[in-house]
């Protein structure tokens, strides 16, 4: 159960970007919402999805299923560069993400673990809103996570 927490903590990072940018103008409010499929590698078990709804004035929810045991990480935010934590299972992880839309496809966040940054992450959605490609770069292993750079990609569903 402890490795799946880290994992849980550490797949969240970067694709937590996603729903900021589904936030942009009326044109492309849409672009983000819905079910995404994380391709699968060594830090993502198969069969982890993130499905991303509006809320909070504007904000995004990202609710997101990690298997073999079913963990549910959510997180909401206003995407303006504030700290929103990262909820497992309903209770506070001490993880926090600072998301912040750059514009109608990019968007940064700033990681923290219990109020120490532990990495950022910077995500592009393609043109056809279709794939999101997340360039996460971890500083410390304050999160669960090697340190380093890892890439993520997710499909919409």
């Amino acid at each position: 159960m402890a490795n799946n927490v880290l994992v849980a903590k550490r797949i969240a990072c970067g694709a937590i970007l996603l729903w900021g940018l589904a936030a942009t103008r009326p044109l492309n409010a849409q672009v983000g919402l819905g079910t995404w499929i994380r391709k699968s590698d060594a830090a993502a078990p198969a069969g982890m999805t993130m499905n991303v709804e509006a809320c909070c004035n504007g904000g995004r929810r990202l609710t997101y299923h990690i298997p073999p045991n079913n963990m549910v990480l959510t997180v909401e935010s206003q995407l303006d560069g504030r700290d929103a934590p990262v909820m497992l299972g309903g209770k506070p992880s001490g993880e926090t993400m600072a998301i912040k839309r750059v514009d109608d496809h990019h968007m940064t966040a700033v990681l923290k673990m219990n109020g120490n940054t532990f990495g950022t992450a910077k995500g592009t959605i393609s043109p056809d809103g279709k794939i999101l490609t997340v360039e996460d770069n971890f500083t410390s292993a304050e999160g669960g996570q090697p340190v380093g750079k890892q890439t993520e990609t997710w499909v919409r569903k």
